[in-house]
């Protein structure tokens, strides 16, 4: 058994079970730690002749924390140090075990990066929702949002991130890029994320987006074409496509019209619920890296953990 320091809670004269704390203990129950692990380890180093590396369970761990409480690298680090509810989640003792540095924890994330993990990641994650009876592949629902980044020159090129593009949205413009997402119909959980330019139009990335085998597929008006609309749509030649009808300029929507929008818009609205959970849940509000290949992997991982968070309470009835 592990020897107790100071700070940990046993030592505490009225103790209390902090929200950070029950935020973790119901996630450390819900991730599958044992399937995951198993993905990831054929590709984590080996002990050998030199220093022995960390237990792939334990960076696994701080990795997961960074995005739920956008931690840089060398935030965890110092996180790690500061707080001890942190430490226990990942298994580590600071009176007998070394604390990894950032210099490791970078090199665990550039790990799943090099071997596209993350998206490896969300797949297993998925196929145990789908093995729960949580994802019933009947429909997909698409939908993106802009994620900010840094516009300042402040940096070793003197340049914006080229990888990176301004739209206008409304009346103002952002720079950045854009999250798209294929969202399961039945609970709003993410099968599919691609990481785009902010400029790239919704539509151009529909079919990325989609498993193939819907029977229905819901976006907005962005994602509607001429032949890609609810009154073309035919169930014997393909999916049902359930968007919502545009009013031309200068003609008011039919009655019928606005009343079968205002119905396909609340069943639409699940697909919001990802993007509240890695914004004003984990604190994802901005681009933390240079580059699309390096956010776009993030921000899977970041969903791939949405999805966990959004049916905790199912997972945790269900295994009593």
């Amino acid at each position: 058994m592990k020897q107790m320091g100071l700070d940990d809670a046993g030592f505490v004269k009225h103790p209390k079970r902090t929200r950070k704390a029950q935020f973790l203990a119901e996630m450390d129950k819900v991730i599958p730690w044992a399937r995951l692990i198993a993905l990831i380890d054929p590709y984590y180093p080996k002990p050998g002749n030199g220093r022995r590396p960390l237990s792939l369970e334990t960076m696994l761990r701080i990795h997961f924390m960074q995005q739920w409480f956008a931690y840089s690298d060398p935030a965890m680090e110092e996180a790690l140090y500061d707080i001890p509810v942190l430490r226990k989640f990942a298994g580590l003792d600071a009176a007998v075990e070394r604390m990894p540095d950032e210099t490791t924890i970078l090199k665990f994330r550039h790990l799943l990066e090099r071997h596209g993990l993350a998206m490896a990641i969300l797949e297993e994650i998925n196929a145990l929702l789908v093995e729960r009876g949580l994802i019933l592949r009947q429909g997909t629902m698409v939908d993106a949002t802009l994620v900010a980044a840094p516009t300042s020159t402040k940096n070793d090129s003197g340049k914006r991130d080229p990888e990176m593009s301004s739209t206008k949205k409304g009346n103002q413009w952002h720079f950045g890029m854009k999250a798209h997402v294929g969202v399961d119909t039945e609970n709003g959980l993410v099968h599919t994320v691609i990481g785009t330019a902010a400029k790239v139009p919704d539509v151009k990335v529909t079919d990325q987006l989609l498993r193939g085998d819907e029977r229905e597929v819901h976006g907005d008006k962005g994602y509607t074409t001429n032949t890609r609309n609810l009154l073309a749509s035919d169930r014997h030649s393909g999916p049902l496509w359930c968007f919502p009808f545009k009013r031309r300029a200068g003609e008011p929507l039919p009655q019928w019209k606005r009343e079968i929008n205002r119905g396909l818009s609340r069943l639409r609205a699940r697909v919001e619920h990802p993007f509240r959970v890695i914004k004003r849940q984990f604190g994802y509000t901005q681009v933390r890296y240079r580059g699309l290949a390096k956010n776009t992997a993030q921000l899977t991982t970041l969903f791939a953990l949405s999805n966990l968070y959004l049916v905790r309470r199912q997972l945790l009835a269900a295994a009593g």
